[in-house]
């Protein structure tokens, strides 16, 4: 009698202990889950408000196309410079040869092609009595700044790694660019004169209201 009631009293008290090693374990899992949460919430926290002081800037910088321009130079500069010193990297610096020769090529060309759409060409006006439209880039000033910049900034950072210093003849690379470069001017600009649009502001006339104010002055003192 007493063996099987120590047989009644001793089975039932091995359940509960491995029902507690489950929910120990149990509890465990969701305790690892809940810790890794809050791991990845300053990570995201932190690139969020780095894209926005980034942004900030970058919005601040836009009016400022003179220094942003002269930073890029110094970028290039040192570029040049860091493939001088090593030596290599030309398919890099052919890539980004040719990356910039497209982003030039969209800054010289007009938003709507007049092959396109000869309706809204942006023709100069030829006579008195024609509509003047004005000159809109397909790539503006600023995307063109942009892209160049972060292009070279990746560039920079390729040199190194040895993976992406391919050994090339770099003449053959580097007069073949230049050979793209004058086919594609030699194309911009016929392109141009056919269409007759300019697209810079270079000997453009410029009027303020102070020189018109006193020339009408000047008028009715007449």
């Amino acid at each position: 009698m007493n063996l099987v009631d120590g047989t009644k009293h001793s089975n039932p008290t091995n359940p509960p202990c491995r029902s507690a090693h489950s929910v120990s374990e149990s509890f465990g899992m969701e305790g690892s889950g809940v810790g890794a949460a809050p791991s990845s919430a300053p990570v995201k926290q932190y690139l969020q408000e780095f894209s926005k002081l980034f942004q900030y800037y970058l919005d601040k910088s836009t009016p400022h196309s003179a220094y942003r321009w002269i930073g890029t130079l110094v970028m290039a500069s040192i570029y040049v410079l860091r493939i001088v010193y090593v030596q290599g990297f030309y398919v890099v610096s052919y890539g980004l040869g040719i990356y910039l020769l497209n982003l030039l090529i969209g800054f010289l060309s007009p938003l709507v092609d007049p092959e396109l759409d000869p309706n809204n060409s942006p023709l100069l006006p030829t006579k008195g009595s024609d509509e003047f439209k004005p000159f809109i880039r397909r790539l503006p000033e600023f995307k063109f700044w942009y892209s160049f910049t972060k292009a070279l900034c990746i560039a920079f950072v390729m040199t190194f790694f040895s993976p992406f210093d391919v050994p090339v003849f770099w003449p053959i690379l580097l007069c073949y660019w230049f050979v793209l470069f004058v086919l594609t001017m030699r194309r911009q600009v016929a392109h141009m004169i056919k269409y007759k649009y300019i697209p810079f502001n270079l000997g453009k006339q410029k009027y303020s209201g102070k020189k018109s104010s006193a020339g009408s002055s000047g008028s009715r003192a007449d």
